[in-house]
């Protein structure tokens, strides 16, 4: 992205007060010219969005909107500089709150991204590069065991464990795994079935028809990566392992939403916690959308068999970080639920680059399980290969045959090169509650219930400000869940976990600019950073949000929390707040835009009288569920209540997006049980072609 003279003159304008840095420091060019530089690495529509937002922030009009005084901003002095952003920040008009976040997200995130900034912090950097800096951090201490998630043993140095090679393994399997960018050409593939998606959907699906006989081909828009790809470096792994380079949010900015984008999907970068859909969930299921064999007893062998796979164990009580801990601690203190996670990890030396990707081969998702399962039992992946409609070609019958257009990326520029064609009677799609419903839209097997009803479980931060070492870049990130208020009055209410700290994330999350953010910034070390999250989806008529597709093929993403969300919101960051002060913190910060800082719980009732709204209170999301939903009416559903979606045989969905409704628990173990599910439904209703007779079948369910 080339910026012009004057556009960037005005963004290192903006990058001296949103860090900030007096006048004549050079390291306002510095980093005006790097965040130019990643603006090249963004999607080049929103790359030029930011670039036009820039001519308009410096033009005199803008200014005599906020400050009557129609000079430019980069030439205004520093106070009235700040004024006016203050201005947009809290403004009752949302374009202008909208280009406000923009612009201060993206400054904050590349300069704490800069390691010269992890000092000033207190941040430690990558644990491979030194050795253990405090007790919660590498191997714990005492004897190994199978029925724990944990390494336990001594660590011996900077490279605490032996990092995990790519290459052949012993039995071959990698050996079908081909990089998309390593074709010479155009190619043409036929398969039984074509699976689209490597996440906790699609993985499962795969590996489980593979199994059972069927000739697979599966396509990942991500690569492949292993060891020491993942360097733990916070702004190159983000761009490399999330959709969007982590960019991604609703188009109204008040939503950034993280999904995984490479060979595992959102299992490779979440933070492995793994909890059952709860039963109240279930039969809601059953009541409202006409799911059948999912009950909590349906669903229990399948739940302990995705377990078994991905050696999901609870955290014993001397792995916990300080934040975790302090999450225990207060609940407990507070006469609140509250426990252990269970997460699916072996071996886990608490390095807490989870979000990152998992170097030492701990974490087992999908890439790591599911993946290799279903190379051994002889499925067929292409990765770099982003798939961008599916096409109609026989009619009649149970599953009459699928042409899967894609495009092959190159790895480092993400541009196109090549393309692929899979020819298949039946296509499952597991490419998220984003990527799944445009493919949908753009193969014109749109309408209905498809891209509508998102929900994302809205999230907000409440982070205490503790007179101790809380140091939440190391450790297990996520090793304990307040689960106090998760059912509510009507089934929807709230929980509390605890999330790591990165420089960047923490820098786009944090509320304000220029001193306010930096003294926050400069407290990191010593704070614990909960988050609440809301099962959304109360009124059961509105669809908070959806995903459309325009004429072009961009997808345009929307969702507002409704009056129960706020509300489950304010319930969530003030139960928060209490647990922090039961814990002995001394302050609680808020994402609120206006300044709000607690002092004592006596406090905590002023987060009422605060407003929500977008980009008022900040809110994100990693759980991105809702698009396709299952259900009996094609009307107000993507599929049926088996995962076919209506109208159109041997197509299925295996992901996020077939969820009825918010699961109201991290969805990565619920996606899990429902792809199995549809691949065992997909295996009674399309045998494999004699000959094809997988190793060992699938036994799960039969409807």
């Amino acid at each position: 992205m080339t910026l012009s003279p004057a556009q960037l003159a005005t963004l290192e304008a903006l990058c001296r007060r949103m860090v900030p840095l007096d006048d004549g420091d050079p390291r306002a060019g510095e980093l005006a010219r790097a965040v130019a530089t990643r603006l090249g690495t963004v999607d080049p529509e929103k790359a030029l969005l930011i670039a036009r937002l820039l001519t308009v922030v410096d033009h005199p009009a803008t200014a005599a909107l906020t400050t009557l005084v129609p000079v430019r901003y980069s030439r205004m002095a520093p106070a009235r500089q700040d004024a006016w952003l203050a201005g947009w920040e809290t403004s009752r008009i949302p374009t202008r709150r909208t280009i406000f976040q923009a612009l201060r997200r993206l400054i904050l995130s590349t300069h704490y991204s800069n390691p010269a900034t992890y000092a000033e912090i207190g941040y430690r950097g990558p644990l491979h590069d030194r050795a253990p800096a405090f007790p919660w951090e590498g191997p714990a201490q005492g004897e190994p065991s199978d029925d724990e998630p944990i390494a336990r043993g001594r660590a011996t140095g900077p490279r605490i464990l032996p990092v995990v090679e790519g290459g052949a393994s012993a039995d071959g399997w990698m050996e079908r795994m081909t990089e998309g960018a390593s074709l010479g050409a155009d190619a043409r593939l036929q398969a039984d079935v074509c699976v689209i998606g490597t996440g906790a959907g699609g993985a499962v699906a795969a590996a489980r028809l593979a199994r059972a006989g069927f000739d697979v081909v599966v396509l990942e828009e991500g690569g492949w990566w292993r060891g020491e790809d993942f360097t733990e470096h916070e702004p190159s792994m983000t761009a490399a392992l999330y959709a969007e380079a982590g960019a991604r949010a609703t188009d109204d900015l008040a939503v950034p939403m993280l999904q995984g984008r490479a060979v595992g999907g959102g299992t490779l970068v979440n933070w492995m916690i793994m909890l059952r859909t709860r039963p109240w969930v279930l039969d809601e299921w059953a009541a409202e959308h006409a799911t059948v064999g999912m009950s909590a007893a349906d669903l229990a062998p399948v739940f302990e068999r995705i377990e078994a796979e991905t050696h999901t164990r609870s955290i014993p009580d001397d792995a916990h970080n300080p934040p975790n801990r302090a999450l225990l601690d207060g609940a407990r203190a507070l006469g609140w639920s509250a426990s252990a996670a269970r997460i699916n990890a072996k071996g886990c030396i608490r390095s807490g680059f989870c979000g990152l990707g998992c170097r030492y081969d701990a974490k087992q998702g999908t890439a790591s399980v599911h993946v290799p399962m279903a190379l051994g039992a002889g499925a067929r992946l292409y990765t770099g290969v982003r798939v961008e409609r599916i096409e109609r070609v026989g009619r009649g019958g149970r599953a009459p045959l699928k042409r899967v257009h894609a495009t092959v990326l190159d790895r480092a520029t993400g541009r196109p090169r090549a393309r692929v064609t899979v020819e298949a009677p039946v296509a499952v799609l597991a490419a998220g509650a984003v990527g799944t419903p445009a493919i949908l839209q753009r193969s014109g097997m749109g309408g209905g219930g498809v891209g509508r009803f998102l929900r994302l479980h809205p999230t907000t931060l409440v982070a205490g400000i503790y007179g101790r070492e809380m140091y939440s870049g190391g450790g297990v990130p996520l090793s304990s869940v307040c689960d106090e208020f998760v059912r509510g009055d009507d089934g929807y209410g709230f929980w509390i976990e605890c999330p790591p700290t990165y420089p960047a994330l923490a820098a786009a999350a944090l509320p304000g600019f220029g001193e306010r953010h930096r003294r926050v910034m400069r407290s990191a070390g010593g704070m614990a950073p909960f988050i609440a999250l809301v099962r959304d989806g109360a009124d059961r008529r509105a669809s908070n949000g959806g995903v459309t597709t325009d004429r072009r093929g961009r997808v345009h993403i929307r969702y507002r929390p409704g009056a129960a969300e706020w509300r489950g919101l304010r319930e969530g960051i003030k139960a928060a707040a209490r647990i922090h002060f039961a814990a002995g913190a001394r302050e609680v910060v808020t994402l609120h835009a206006a300044e709000t800082v607690l002092r004592s719980a006596a406090e905590v009732e002023v987060v009422d009288r605060r407003p929500c709204a977008p980009n008022l209170l900040g809110v994100l999301s990693a759980h991105v569920n809702g698009t396709c939903r299952l259900g009996a009416d094609p009307r107000t559903s993507g599929c049926t209540p088996d995962g076919e979606r209506h109208g159109v045989p041997g197509l299925y969905v295996a992901d996020g997006s077939i969820l009825p409704t918010a699961p109201g628990v991290n969805p990565q173990e619920t996606i899990m049980a429902l792809a199995a599910v549809v691949a065992e439904r997909i295996a009674a209703r399309h045998p494999a072609r004699a000959g094809n007779a997988g190793a060992t079948g699938m036994t799960e369910m039969k409807r």
